[in-house]
């Protein structure tokens, strides 16, 4: 940093100017009171000196010896003249022609000239500008003019003078003397402000580092305090200002991450927008939420959706809060918009939104609704026959044996039904409470595939379907529940064989991938329909009832087997394509 902008750099040149301004009218009035005195001097020593040089003339005015005293007394710097009357005029012999005032000078001053006309004794400086050159004031003279009694007849004058030019040398010393002055005054001062330096710029410049570490955020930083003056206590107060800036710093983090951590643990997203409409703040839900939004991927739509940027416009406008439902993609959600206001609560500052999901509410509802459709349905066809053919044989209706048997076995086969999907139901329910057993043994998954697919392929080809299975690699041993396995792989082949055509083509595939074994279920029958993928694992879920062949199933399986899948940890999904076939893959992980 440089010197003259520093704290030091200043002080000691604003202590340099005022010593230099002091010092220079110091000067001006020092030499001016040299002057004035030595001028006062020389005129009263010239004064008296021209009163004794009057009295020796008159002493000895008629033996001649005046003159040589009066000549002989005078010394330079001092001249004199002696004028017996305004005709002659007799200078010292050793009088220089050019320290000479001329006798005209004497007698044309308005104020010299009062010593012949009125007898005064006059004092004045001398001006030689229109004699000599004009100049400084050191070329003027200091003349005592006093009147000379010669007889009662005759009256003269004595004129003694001096140059100034003595004061010369006095004006010079004084001049030299106030600048060693001024220069012990330098050094004293630059000694004095390079003091200060380690007495008051060093401990600043602590301050300053210091200051600058608790910018960066070290609220540790601490000033040693060596003194107890205002700077001692200023380093105290920083000190304290650091402690406590520490302490606040430390609450405001604390409660940042409490408020991040609640954010970041709610199931609902929450956004908080400035008063334009700019998000400020979200939490994960929120985010993902955004992520669905715009719908073509664009930013055209804006970066929330047209419907909550209205409820977000009319809660800033009317501060009031306002709640609104919207769709996207498929899924739902209820938005409440509240405004936010400022510190003063006269005016509001933006808004916060909170947006619930409701998707999964949603499709428990309509899971509800469809169950109890679907189980009334499912129950509703054989209680009706089984109805229908009690009454026909409390009635005799039937008229031979043979009617009566038929009307039976059906009555058997539709309480089989009831029975089947009433067990099903309480398996259901059971597993998906987490009350489901499975009981692990080390099985060769090549046979027991091959054992599964066995067992079907006289119902394939009764229906004109190729069945065939292909193991990637013979021998694999895995640890599984067999009966659960076999429950789902019963099922899967069976709805196969139910929605392939005549001629069709079911293939299933055993593969060793990392982390496990695969197991997929591939026919080319009629597919599923893209909108009913999410829901093949639902509860009653079941095809077009006219792609079905033969009696159709109660809608619980596909449920059952991908309860029995997640028990083992694994997980069961479907690709399907209408009109090209659907393939089921079953994966299992090894167990840990």
């Amino acid at each position: 940093m440089r010197l003259w902008r520093s704290v030091v750099g200043k002080l000691w040149m604003t202590i340099l100017l005022l010593v230099s301004f002091v010092l220079i009218i110091l000067t001006i009035l020092l030499i001016q009171f040299f002057e004035k005195y030595h001028v006062d001097q020389i005129e009263q020593s010239l004064s008296d000196t021209a009163e004794k040089i009057s009295g020796i003339i008159e002493s000895h005015r008629n033996d001649g010896l005046g003159e040589e005293i009066v000549f002989e007394i005078v010394d330079d710097p001092m001249a004199v003249a002696i004028a017996y009357d305004k005709e002659r005029f007799h200078y010292s012999p050793d009088t220089n022609e050019s320290n000479k005032i001329p006798p005209y000078v004497f007698l044309n001053d308005k104020e010299l000239g009062k010593v012949f006309t009125e007898q005064k004794v006059i004092k004045k400086e001398l001006s030689m500008s229109d004699v000599h050159d004009p100049g400084s004031r050191f070329k003027n003279y200091i003349v005592a003019g006093v009147p000379l009694h010669l007889n009662d007849n005759e009256t003269g004058a004595i004129f003694i003078y001096q140059s100034l030019g003595v004061l010369k040398e006095t004006t010079k010393q004084t001049a030299n003397l106030i600048l060693l002055a001024a220069g012990i005054a330098i050094v004293l001062t630059t000694f004095f402000a390079f003091f200060l330096s380690t007495r008051i710029t060093a401990p600043l410049r602590k301050m300053k580092e210091a200051a600058l570490e608790l910018s960066k955020g070290n609220f540790d930083t601490r000033i040693p305090f060596l003194s107890h003056d205002e700077i001692g206590e200023l380093a105290i107060a920083f000190n304290q200002m650091g402690k406590r800036l520490k302490f606040n710093m430390n609450v405001l983090r604390q409660e940042k991450e409490q408020l991040t951590n609640i954010l970041s643990s709610m199931a609902d997203g929450v956004m908080t927008f400035s008063r334009d409409g700019t998000i400020l703040i979200t939490n994960p839900p929120a985010e993902r939420f955004l992520q669905q939004w715009p719908i073509d991927g664009s930013e055209s739509n804006g970066p929330i959706p047209p419907e909550m940027a209205e409820l977000l416009g009319q809660a800033v406008a009317d501060e009031k809060e306002h709640t609104g439902e919207l769709s996207i993609q498929g899924r739902y959600y209820v938005v409440i918009v509240s405004p936010l206001y400022t510190h003063d609560q006269k005016s509001v500052r933006g808004a916060v939104a909170v947006i619930r999901d409701m998707t999964e509410e949603r499709q428990l509802d309509k899971l509800r609704i469809d169950f109890v459709a679907n189980v009334s349905h499912e129950l509703r066809t054989p209680i009706a026959m089984l109805q229908g053919y009690s009454e026909a044989i409390i009635d005799d209706i039937a008229g031979s044996e043979e009617e009566k048997q038929e009307i039976i076995k059906i009555i058997y086969d539709e309480s089989l039904r009831i029975g089947r999907l009433v067990n099903e139901l309480l398996d259901l329910a059971r597993m998906e409470a987490g009350h489901i057993t499975l009981n692990f043994e080390e099985v060769d998954v090549g046979a027991f595939v091959d054992r599964i697919t066995s067992k079907f392929q006289t119902i394939a080809r009764d229906n004109n379907i190729e069945l065939k299975s292909h193991i990637e690699k013979e021998g694999i041993m895995f640890s599984l529940d067999p009966d659960k396995i076999e429950q789902v792989l019963t099922n899967l082949i069976d709805n196969a064989i139910r929605y392939t055509h005549e001629n069709g083509k079911i293939t299933v595939t055993q593969s060793v991938v990392k982390g496990g074994i695969t197991i997929s279920v591939e026919d080319d029958g009629t597919g599923i329909p893209e909108e009913d993928l999410p829901f093949v694992f639902e509860r009653f879920y079941k095809a077009d009832k006219a792609r079905t062949r033969g009696r159709a199933g109660t809608g619980l399986g596909l449920a059952i087997a991908k309860n029995i899948v997640n028990a083992h940890q694994g997980q069961l999904t479907v690709a399907s394509k209408l009109g090209e076939g659907t393939t089921f893959t079953l994966f299992l992980p090894n167990r840990q």
